[in-house]
């Protein structure tokens, strides 16, 4: 399999020196080109033919956001990942940048870091969002269709549980304001997100949405059509207080390499909720939620997934599909639908039976 070529665009003569010593010393991948400015960058596209773009977002000249508007206009298709600071400015900007169609962002080593710090953050994480953005070895869906189970639903749908990563939170700007105001229970959700991103990502959510979105708060409790979206570094559990489930927030150790962690989350509405659980595994690098959603196929809820076509990264949603977990297998343009009709089928068939009994 041919080298992935990276062209690397910031304006810091630094950065480029650190990305360009990384990514030429990593097997796999090659640098194809480095760039100081935006308008450079989109003359040496052509010439180089990047399979992916790393893009600094704070650039004189043409910015990180008006370059990535005109390589999106150009090139629908390439991946492109974002390089931001871990301020309040830098993830505002990161998620507008998302929101237009990056493939991913990364936030730049600390001014703290030492060079073999900045390097290894670097070639820990950045080389592993290049390799799965450009991964084309994966299977299709359509081979895969199989491996979705038919779950019974008998059991009314009390919470919906949403877990993902990459390409996550434009995949939630598309379903949660489709969801109705009237919506009979709560969401809970993990985006793999560092702190104040995460509720940034909440605020925005909440513009859009007929429902109220907020960033995870340790002791809330839980009511029909609240979402809840786990803080940065922080696991988010539901745990039942009587007759009453609310949030606790913890710092244990990282699963899957993340805090928080889907897996995390959904062991905790398994146990709290049983089989009233339906659970969303969308777009997302690794593997996190696939045991999670094992839990909750133990005690008896569903479990949807987001198809490979529509996904940036496959890999979340494609470790619940290979274990043989998903209930079906959706469109990201079709997830909020499948959502709204498993929750109204759901309590309108328990209701009926109980109807029934009387």
């Amino acid at each position: 399999m041919p080298a992935v070529r990276v062209l690397v665009v910031d304006d810091s003569v630094v950065v480029r020196k650190l990305l360009s010593e990384v990514l030429a010393s990593t097997a796999g991948i090659e640098l194809a080109a480095t760039a100081s400015s935006g308008a450079i960058a989109l003359s040496k596209i052509p010439q180089v033919n990047p399979d992916v773009v790393t893009l600094d977002i704070e650039m004189p000249g043409l910015n990180g956001i008006e370059t990535l508007k005109e390589i999106r206009r150009l090139y629908p298709k390439l991946p492109v990942i974002m390089f931001s600071t871990l301020t309040e400015q830098g993830a505002a900007v990161t998620l507008e940048a998302l929101s237009l169609g990056a493939s991913d962002y990364m936030t730049k080593p600390t001014n703290s870091s030492s060079l073999a710090s900045a390097m290894g953050q670097v070639r820990g994480e950045l080389v592993t969002k290049i390799l799965s953005l450009v991964n084309r070895s994966r299977e299709r869906v359509s081979r895969i269709l199989h491996a979705q189970k038919k779950n019974s639903g008998n059991n009314p749908i009390e919470i919906l549980a949403i877990g993902t990563s990459t390409g996550g939170p434009n995949a939630l700007a598309q379903v949660i304001p489709q969801l109705p105001s009237e919506f009979p229970v709560p969401v809970v959700i993990v985006q793999h997100m560092p702190p104040l991103f995460t509720r940034l990502l909440a605020e925005r959510l909440n513009s859009q949405s007929q429902l109220g979105v907020l960033e995870g708060q340790a002791g809330a409790a839980l009511g029909p059509g609240q979402v809840w979206i786990a803080p940065g570094n922080y696991h988010m559990t539901v745990v039942r207080k009587g007759p009453r489930a609310v949030l606790e927030l913890n710092q244990d150790t990282p699963e899957n390499s993340c805090r928080p962690a889907v897996d995390v989350l959904f062991r905790s509405v398994a146990q709290a909720y049983g089989p009233n659980v339906l659970a969303v595994v969308m777009t997302g690098m690794g593997s996190d939620g696939a045991r999670g959603a094992a839990h909750i196929h133990e005690v008896g809820g569903e479990i949807l997934v987001q198809d490979e076509s529509s996904s940036v990264v496959w890999g979340m949603p494609g470790a619940v599909v290979s274990s043989g977990l998903a209930d079906r297998i959706c469109p990201l343009s079709e997830i909020s639908e499948e959502i709204v009709r498993r929750v109204k089928a759901s309590r309108s068939r328990t209701g009926a039976m109980s109807a029934t009994q009387a």
